[in-house]
């Protein structure tokens, strides 16, 4: 399809309003995620993509390929698979090919490791941090080890029978942000090369796949060769590490939000854990860094914010 057949598709605004069979729908690419498709999920969606009409035009007129790169990023859990997965049917549905690239494929570590790799980080940086406090002690030493076998080091309400915790939990944060999100943690280049080559035009590429296991990592090649929208649903989807998105999303919500929704997911067997809770946190931190370059915000409620009213919501959560 050229690029003046796509800027005509996207004049006219399909109606969504009805049923839409999920079992149509094609998810993302993350080996065994799972994707629950809900109302409110389809509600979201049709809030955003009207919207998002609107923002392709300008996209689309400049890439002379008659390709756009949309990013659905927020909280972990926040529901980024089920919308990228939608907004990529919707497109169609309307004759326009539409991928979703899920960016959970691309950290160095496969899932298991990293998450080892994060809880160290944050241990090894706490312990420091107590260290040059002058707070470490022998006993304070065997009741932090006893914390850590029970997965309770990170947790905040055991500062206050345990003051001293306090500078363990900070060192420990400060470190684990320094890993969050950054080229340590992810391979951000890995990712622009794939955008540049569809935006370039590029008719197949050689896609990632990472499991969870060491024996889960491969790469398929997928065919672009009809398809102009590519939608990356990823919580570092927004992230300043890497170039090349023309519309970034961001579905906002606070970590206490998302913890449902991961739970609903079962994504590991440990989504309320004290340190899970840290991760959240700081993942919110970032998002909120990152969100003025957002073209489009929409409220857990489902409503369209703009930076302002997204700043004003966002206060007293964040202070």
């Amino acid at each position: 399809m050229k690029q003046s057949e796509v800027l005509e598709k996207i004049k006219v605004l399909p109606d969504f309003s009805g049923d839409v069979r999920t079992e149509e729908i094609i998810h993302g690419d993350m080996p065994g995620d799972k994707v629950c498709i809900e109302e409110s999920h389809l509600e979201k969606a049709r809030i955003i993509f009207p919207a998002l009409l609107k923002e392709l035009g300008p996209v689309l007129s400049k890439n002379e390929k008659g390709r756009a790169v949309v990013a659905v990023c927020g909280g972990s859990g926040v529901g980024k698979s089920e919308t990228a997965s939608l907004l990529s049917h919707f497109f169609r549905k309307m004759g326009i090919g539409a991928y979703t690239l899920s960016g959970d494929n691309y950290p160095h570590r496969i899932p298991r490791f990293n998450d080892g790799e994060r809880l160290r980080i944050f241990r090894q940086g706490g312990l420091d941090r107590l260290i040059a406090s002058g707070g470490y002690t022998k006993e304070r030493k065997e009741w932090l080890l006893e914390k850590m076998r029970r997965e309770e080091d990170a947790d905040k309400g055991l500062v206050r029978e345990n003051p001293w915790l306090s500078s363990y939990i900070e060192g420990g944060i400060a470190a684990l942000f320094s890993y969050l999100g950054t080229e340590a943690e992810i391979d951000f280049s890995r990712v622009e090369s794939i955008v540049e080559a569809f935006k370039g035009g590029a008719d197949k590429i050689f896609l990632k796949r990472m499991g969870r296991e060491e024996s889960e990592l491969w790469y398929d090649e997928v065919d672009f060769s009809d398809t102009h929208i590519l939608v990356i649903e990823w919580t570092h989807g927004n992230s300043d590490g890497y170039r090349g998105v023309d519309i970034p999303i961001l579905l906002n919500s606070t970590p206490e939000e998302t913890l449902a929704h991961r739970r609903s997911r079962n994504r590991d067997g440990k989504t309320d854990s004290p340190f899970t809770m840290r991760v959240l946190e700081l993942e919110q931190k970032k998002l909120h860094a990152q969100a003025k370059k957002a073209k489009i915000i929409l409220s857990k409620q489902g409503e369209l914010l703009d930076y302002e009213e997204y700043l004003s919501r966002m206060g007293e959560v964040l202070e």
